[in-house]
């Protein structure tokens, strides 16, 4: 993902507070489609628009627990295994692991973004080791994985500061400019198998499947 330039500030019109107008910046800046969007408007009304959201988002299928297993002939049936840790995934705001109830905004856009839900508090795949019971019908070269999709992106914000009764203006609220953030969807425990049809591409299946080597 290329990096954000900083967004060149705009001088506002006399009789806007300074403080804002120190701080507005980028709404007038035209940045690459692939990066976060400040509001359509400069303007805002605060008594109804309080924070602006807006972000990129980059998704990437992880295993991140995962057990080889070879079952022959004799040996299927059920078994119970546990997996071995081999990735991990955790949810961070601006490389910060501390996620506070005031980003619920942030990843309630992330999930409008990807179009499926994402973990929106302090967590990691690390938290819960797997073990699970298969039941193995065929003889094979199997995988047990467990897995999530990652999403990375960077993030703006935007907050209405008011500038009379019912204007306002959209000023950045991101030291920098720009935030970065991490976070995943709800892990899936699954089975795959080695054989010479690809599991689809950009899934957790897939990347799973990889790991058993070709057919």
């Amino acid at each position: 993902m290329r990096p954000l330039r900083p967004s060149r500030p705009r001088t506002w019109q006399a009789g806007i507070l300074a403080s804002a107008a120190l701080t507005a910046t980028a709404l007038l800046a035209a940045p690459a489609h692939a990066d976060p969007q400040p509001p359509a408007s400069s303007s805002c009304n605060p008594a109804v628009d309080t924070v602006y959201y807006d972000v990129t988002a980059q998704v990437t299928p992880v295993v991140t627990d995962f057990l080889a297993v070879n079952i022959t002939a004799g040996t299927t049936g059920q078994r119970t295994e546990s997996l071995t840790q081999v990735d991990s995934v955790s949810t961070t705001v601006n490389q910060s692991q501390q996620i506070s109830a005031s980003f619920g905004g942030l990843f309630a856009r992330v999930k409008m973004k990807v179009g499926f839900s994402v973990s929106t508090s302090t967590s990691s795949t690390t938290s819960t080791t797997v073990t699970n019971t298969w039941s193995f019908n065929q003889p094979g070269y199997y995988g047990l994985y467990r897995g999530t999709r990652r999403v990375d992106g960077q993030y703006v914000k935007y907050v209405c500061a008011q500038t009379g009764s019912t204007t306002g203006i959209w000023v950045n609220a991101v030291k920098g400019g720009v935030g970065t953030y991490t976070t995943y969807e709800n892990p899936e425990i699954g089975t795959v198998v080695r054989n010479c049809v690809p599991e689809p591409a950009g899934t957790v299946r897939k990347v799973a499947q990889d790991r058993l080597g070709m057919c």
